[in-house]
């Protein structure tokens, strides 16, 4: 309010020439200075205006017979600038709201906007105009949207095509006022015709009354109003055109003006008044009547001192200004201009208008306030609201205490500058201020800088900080940068207590039990490794001229951090792993910041861990040691539990042990190291354990096993089968091989692939010695028909059949099957089938062989013919790869010869039982 009404004031004094006779140039005008004995040379160039114009193409309204699917679109343009257009839309929505901007230095333009329609014609070149507008507009226009009918053309199906325009013609800064007004002098304007007039101010002191054409830049006609004096004059009857008349008079020339409102000339003299820097202030003629007539004698002052005193005013005109303290003024002025300020809608940070400027810097000259006094006011405003919470730019504040450090250390660039006693003990003050303020941001960077905004104002504000303490420290620059670092390293100590004390508002420990403590102080760890991280993102390219005091910011704050994370897991139970995640969690985070990677905190984390994990390798290796134990006893053996599914658990708790202390990524290499190779020998040992138990237990169960053809491979013997080759298959992840801790390679699963390989030939060789013990059962029941045997003759009468052909087939061919279904290895079971083979093939070979010299009993032939016949057929398809083996080509020959033999004495064998039906099959098969 005191603000806008010192600024009315200053507004409503005129112009007068000071002592000094220093110009003040404004922008907007080609004029770059004018000196008193150029005043009078003015060209038609200097005042040359320049105008923003802003055209807005809202819509369309009208466009009945255009299709829906045409598009449209609008241009603009105006002279001397480059046409624009709006984006093409849909007839059926003409919608754009499209803003155009244009630069003229024509005070009267023209602007033209035309509404365009594509042309899909073949032949067609050149897009269809629909209508157009031509608008004049002048920086008295309405500045809201308005209504325009468009220019159409006579034939065109839509006469009524409107648009919806908004031009705003914004005034440069020397433009006073303007408008149209009837006019006529005796140098200018000879003849009285209505001209549209701008005011313009060239220089501090000097104004020019400037006519001007539609569509011209220069003006038509000129007049400076140096030395004129204007005041209202009563109508002239001689004159057509024009109700309201005032005049501009000076000595041998004189200018009649007229305007069609009163309010208009009102707004007209008070301009021109305040132009010319006249004595004599005009009173409309509404006003002298209206004091006339309620106080017939009362003179002209009376009326003046009555108004300025209904207005409260009477004291500060009536009152001489050598008389105020201007510099406590200004103070004020400033103040009350900066609280103002702050209160705009819009976020300006501190910085003034350069409106405000004007004034400000107006005042300061008139007056004669003192530069150094003027910053220092402004300083210490500035430095009041930055401490009350309102955001203040750090450079505003840099550049304000730049501009006092340069008057009291005498370091202007022009060399000159002044300093009183008050200012530099003031200036001290706001110095001790300035680096309070400036360490209470630095402490609290993540809440005065949010996310790094305003962008590099945390930069500036470090770097303030340093030229403050720079300032206060006279000595070397060695020494005052090392005392800039002190304090940075103390701001940066006090933020971490900061950031933490805040973060760690989120985690209460009270009345919790250990579990619900440990899971908040993971959630409190992610916390911290957020900060931590938007620390990085976001304000670590500021402190790079610190970045080792940010590293020791981080160490602090993980220090803070410790403390609770220590109280927290020494109240956990003993032998519980529930904090591991929380070192996973910080030690990921650490391994990933090379700047924190082995630091205290790092190492205080380590050093709390390590005696956990090695209570952890120890119980978890116990634990196992005993599940092989009991799953590998006596008593597991008797309830006929799967083996598998124990042996399995154990595989992959030795695999889960090993994955756990990988994915710890331990930090100290030795260590990490040690607990490997100590998990890789642990890992050893326990798989060549369960493979020794395995083959005791098969031996056990293969002896168990009763020899006949009645005999089954048993469930349980195929699982033992089964856990051997689980733990070969397992041996290569789980025991790799590795360094150990003193560098050494160590080839761990070589050992056990070792005792694998023993243990998988001994198991298949028990196993084809007890279906060979089978074979040779069979081979003794048929060794009882050998030719010159007691027993020979007798038990031909019985007349055998094929029974125990038929059930030694049904023998191998049931095994044949268990063996491939239940064992999981194809390698071993063919090894078996292949070994089997062979073996038997052998026994069948040396049985025959001791019957070289005897002829075979038909009943042995038959047998025989049939069991060898369907024995090599059945381990061809379970592809036995050589078949036709030298033992095989022996045995076919014997019996081929019985066959013949036999043929010659007793005839067919019978019962299609034949060695050529054999061959036939074989050689099918092969």
């Amino acid at each position: 309010m005191e603000v806008a009404l010192l600024m009315n004031n200053l507004e409503s004094l005129p112009v007068s020439r000071g002592s000094s006779g220093r110009n003040y140039h404004l922008p907007g005008s080609k004029l770059s200075s004018l000196d008193s004995t150029e005043e009078d040379s003015l060209s038609k160039a200097d005042v040359i205006l320049q105008f923003a114009l802003e055209v807005i193409v809202v819509e369309v309204q009208g466009l009945k017979s255009l299709a829906g699917s045409k598009i449209i679109y609008c241009t603009m343009e105006t002279d001397s600038c480059p046409k624009l257009q709006t984006e093409p839309v849909e007839a059926s929505r003409p919608i754009w709201n499209t803003t155009g901007d244009f630069t003229t230095t024509q005070p009267l333009p023209q602007v033209k906007v035309k509404l365009m329609t594509e042309s899909t014609g073949v032949l067609s070149i050149d897009d269809k105009e629909l209508g157009k507008v031509v608008i004049h507009p002048t920086p008295n226009s309405p500045k809201t949207p308005e209504w325009y009918f468009m220019q159409v053309h006579k034939n065109s199906a839509d006469q009524q095509i409107r648009i919806k325009l908004t031009v705003k013609m914004e005034r440069p800064l020397n433009m006073k006022h303007c408008g149209y007004l009837w006019a006529q002098g005796r140098s200018v304007w000879k003849k009285w015709k209505k001209r549209y007039f701008i005011l313009v101010q060239v220089s501090q002191y000097n104004f020019v009354m400037c006519s001007y054409q539609e569509r011209k830049a220069e003006p038509y006609e000129m007049m400076q109003l140096d030395s004129f004096t204007v005041d209202y004059t009563v109508p002239e009857l001689d004159h057509e055109g024009g109700r309201a008349f005032f005049n501009a008079v000076k000595e041998g020339d004189s200018v009649m003006f007229a305007s069609d409102d009163e309010q208009d000339r009102i707004l007209w003299v008070q301009a021109m008044y305040r132009a010319t820097g006249q004595s004599h202030k005009p009173i409309p003629p509404t006003q002298v009547q209206k004091l006339s007539d309620n106080k017939q004698d009362a003179p002209i002052t009376q009326f003046y001192a009555d108004r300025a005193r209904k207005h409260g005013m009477d004291e500060f005109i009536s009152a001489d200004p050598c008389k105020y303290d201007h510099s406590s003024l200004y103070e004020l002025l400033q103040r009350l201009t900066l609280d103002h300020r702050l209160n705009d809608s819009y976020s300006c940070l501190g910085w003034f208008s350069p409106g405000q400027i004007f004034v400000l810097d107006e005042y300061c000259s008139r007056y004669g306030v003192r530069g150094c006094h003027k910053h220092l006011c402004n300083l210490s405003d500035l430095l009041d609201r930055a401490q009350q919470g309102i955001m203040i730019d750090p450079t505003l504040i840099h550049y304000s205490y730049a501009f006092c450090s340069s008057h009291v250390y005498g370091s202007r660039p022009d060399g000159i500058g002044t300093v009183t006693m008050d200012e530099k003990q003031r200036f001290d003050e706001i110095r001790t201020r300035m680096k309070i303020y400036a360490m209470d941001q630095i402490t609290r960077f993540r809440y005065c800088f949010p996310f790094g905004r305003p962008q590099g104002a945390l930069k500036a504000t470090l770097t303030l900080l340093g030229r403050v303490a720079m300032d206060e420290d006279p000595g070397p620059e060695s020494g005052r940068e090392a005392k800039v670092r002190e304090l940075v390293r103390h701001c940066l100590k006090e933020a971490a207590l900061v950031n933490y004390t805040r973060v760690s508002d989120y985690a209460k420990f009270d009345e919790m039990d250990s579990y619900k403590k440990l899971q908040v102080i993971i959630h409190l760890a992610e916390l911290c490794i957020d900060v931590l991280q938007q620390n990085e993102e976001h304000h670590f390219e500021s402190f790079e001229w610190y970045s080792d005091l940010m590293v020791e910011h981080s160490e602090t704050f993980w220090s803070l951090f410790a403390v609770d994370m220590d109280s927290v897991l020494e109240k956990q139970q003993p032998d519980t792993w529930d904090s591991f995640p929380l070192f996973q969690l910080l030690n990921d985070h650490l391994m990933g910041d090379e700047r924190l990677k082995t630091g205290k905190f790092h190492s205080h984390l380590r050093d709390t861990f390590a005696p956990l994990v090695i209570r952890y390798v120890d119980l978890m290796e116990s634990s196992i040691a005993q599940s092989i134990d009991r799953g590998f006893g006596k008593e597991v053996w008797d309830s006929n539990q799967s083996i598998n599914v124990i042996a399995s658990d154990i595989l992959w708790k030795l695999q889960a042990l090993q994955t756990f202390i990988l994915d710890l990524h331990w930090p100290d290499t030795i260590f990490a190291s040690h607990i490997e190779h100590r998990l890789k020998l642990t890992t050893s040992d326990m798989m060549q354990s369960m493979v020794a138990r395995t083959l005791n237990r098969f031996k056990n169960l293969l002896q168990s096993c009763r020899i006949s053809l009645d005999f089954r491979v048993t469930s349980q013997l195929c699982q033992l089968i089964n856990v051997a080759i689980e733990c070969r298959n397992q041996s290569q992840k789980i025991c790799a091989s590795g360094l150990d801790a003193s560098g050494t390679q160590h080839i761990y699963h070589a050992v056990v692939d070792e005792i694998l390989d023993s243990a998988f030939t001994e198991m298949q060789s028990l196993i084809v010695s007890k279906f060979n013990k089978v074979l040779e059962i069979v081979l003794s029941k048929m060794s009882r028909y050998d030719e010159g045997s007691f027993t020979a003759s007798f038990l031909s009468l019985t007349k055998p059949g094929m029974e125990l052909a038929v059930n030694f087939n049904q023998f191998v061919s049931i095994n044949q099957d268990v063996i491939l279904d239940r064992i999981n290895d194809e390698v071993f079971v063919n090894s078996v089938f292949e070994k089997w083979y062979n073996t038997a093939l052998k026994i069948f070979c040396d049985w025959l062989n001791l019957r070289s010299e005897l002829q075979l009993h038909v009943y042995q032939l038959k047998t025989l013919i049939k069991v060898f016949k369907s024995f090599a057929r059945d381990f061809a398809l379970q592809g036995v790869a050589e078949i036709k083996t030298k033992t095989h080509t022996l045995i076919h020959k014997r019996l081929t010869v019985e066959e013949a033999t036999a043929s010659v004495t007793i005839g067919s064998l019978g019962n299609n039982i034949t060695m050529k039906e054999s061959d036939d099959e074989v050689g099918e098969d092969d």
